[in-house]
């Protein structure tokens, strides 16, 4: 199979999203897909895959022009797309949520288990994807759950396959292991397309690299051929340093201390256990391990948005471990979520709104009850600017930013206050690598300016670039603490998983 996208525009109020974009994608091929925040390559694949329409274009299938106006004509005609946040139900096992919408039956429209599991069983063996068609989806690491959200799409016979940011929550090991997949799609004659901003992973896996930037295509490399550096020029348009440029910390007094710390989860597990740990002024505390072994439920204690059951948290000595999220925002604490959406922005708020959600109340923005608008915009233009914050207008809703550029937004409002400890949860994640070399030279300013800072992440290049203590949690616990200089990747990513023993 070929699929080509030929002169594909894409026009949004405001906003020119693709501008004539020209991309084939051949089967028994993974064409890799980079371009930086906002540079149309979810809009591209969401046109691909019938969530959008062109506003000027043409897809073809083998030389055929396709009407794909919904999902189901995107799967019809071949085409499959894995998210980067996987759409599976927790509580249905793996064969229930691969055939969900297309179930087999027998005589009198009985729903066919038995030829579920077996399909299961068949695309599992066929592509060397390993999974219990009878195992709860909730109870598998992520690793495993993105291995269903492929047998969903192949057991649909897809024929190209989408993989969105596929690598954003695995370990090191199922990095590996998910290469390993991909190559076995590619020799059973599918056609991939893999975006990421992860230079290394794009150069290890494609065949052929597509660069966008700002709605074009700027250019096609050959992985073998290009450097990292070349692709991040190519793809942000000037000189990017990859390296985190930073001196050795000088750790001052203790600003954040966890004692014993045990919180609950949403079914009322201790997804903390017994936590302790310390992060001293002038340092970077890095805490890595694969999502869901506690790390949200520590952040949202730490910040307020989730009682401790028991344990202790002192900010500077006072103990703030029954305070309100505004109580400790008010005691210098900046918050980067996990979650921007749900937790960083409101979507119906203007980009100029969400840059004061946290400071609206306080001078200088607020007069009593009256807000300053004047100095609310002059603020939000600064910023906007400062941290290239790509928007038509500081009055555009945002939540027509694309995942990138929300994130900034987040970080410049949370950056941009003088603050004595940060909370960053994935503070990078969906941002390009200049956004990214920006985020991270801000971390090592605000902690050699004496800020205490602590970063929870699920890249472990982040963890071991930017942290002077590294520690790793595993079920609700800290089951390691290394320094950079003392430790690898994989020996981190050993951790995570659980292995103790290295």
């Amino acid at each position: 199979m070929e699929l080509e996208l030929k002169g594909i525009t894409k026009r949004f109020p405001g906003v020119l999203a693709n501008d004539r974009v020209n991309l084939t994608i051949r089967s028994g091929e993974v064409l890799g897909l980079l371009g930086e925040n906002g540079a149309g390559k979810t809009t591209l694949m969401n046109i691909l895959y019938g969530l959008y329409t062109a506003t000027d274009g043409d897809i073809l299938i083998d030389g055929e022009v396709q009407d794909l106006k919904t999902p189901g004509d995107a799967i019809a005609a071949g085409i499959g797309m894995v998210h980067q946040h996987f759409m599976l139900v927790p509580v249905f096992t793996v064969a229930e949520n691969v055939v969900l919408g297309v179930e087999p039956t027998k005589a009198a429209g009985i729903l066919d288990m038995q030829e579920a599991r077996r399909d299961v069983r068949e695309i599992s063996a066929k592509y060397g994807l390993e999974v219990d068609p009878d195992a709860v989806i909730e109870d598998l690491p992520v690793g495993i759950q993105q291995r269903v959200e492929i047998i969903k799409v192949l057991f649909r016979e897809a024929e190209i396959i989408v993989f969105d940011e596929p690598t954003a929550v695995l370990t090191p090991q199922e990095v590996e292991e998910f290469f390993g997949i991909v190559r076995s799609l590619r020799e059973a004659g599918k056609g991939i397309v893999f975006i990421t901003h992860k230079l290394d992973e794009i150069r290890e896996i494609s065949d052929r690299i597509n660069v966008l930037r700002r709605g074009r295509i700027v250019g096609e490399a050959d992985p073998k051929e290009i450097s990292e550096e070349q692709l991040a020029e190519l793809m942000v348009g000037r000189p990017v340093e990859l390296v985190v440029a930073k001196e050795a910390s000088k750790p001052g007094d203790p600003m954040l201390e966890v004692e014993d710390l045990i919180v609950l989860d949403d079914r009322n597990h201790p997804n903390v256990d017994g936590v302790s740990f310390i992060v001293r002024a002038g340092e970077i505390v890095g805490i890595a391990g694969v999502q869901g072994n506690g790390q949200t439920e520590l952040v949202e204690a730490l910040t307020g948005l989730r009682p401790a059951l028991s344990g202790i948290v002192r900010l500077a000595g006072e103990d703030v471990t029954d305070d309100t999220p505004r109580e400790i925002h008010r005691k210098s604490v900046a918050h980067v979520p996990e979650d921007r959406q749900r937790s960083g922005l409101v979507l119906n708020f203007t980009v100029a709104e969400n840059l004061v959600l946290d400071s609206y109340y306080d001078q200088p923005f607020s007069k009593g009850i009256v807000m300053d608008w004047d100095l609310t915009r002059g603020h939000a233009r600064k910023l906007v600017e400062e941290y290239d914050v790509r928007t038509p207008s500081i009055e555009v809703e945002v939540r027509n930013l694309s995942g990138g550029n929300q994130q900034k937004v987040i970080v410049a409002r949370e950056f941009s206050r003088d603050v004595k400890f940060t909370v960053a949860s994935q503070p990078t994640r969906g941002l390009d690598v200049g956004s990214i070399e920006y985020i991270h030279e801000q971390i090592v300013k605000e902690r050699d300016a004496g800020g205490a800072i602590l970063i929870v992440s699920t890249e472990l290049d982040e963890i071991m670039a930017l942290s002077d203590r590294i520690l790793v949690m595993f079920r609700g616990k800290i089951v390691a603490e290394r320094r950079p200089d003392e430790t690898n990747m994989t020996q981190l990513g050993l951790f995570m998983a659980g292995v103790t023993e290295t």
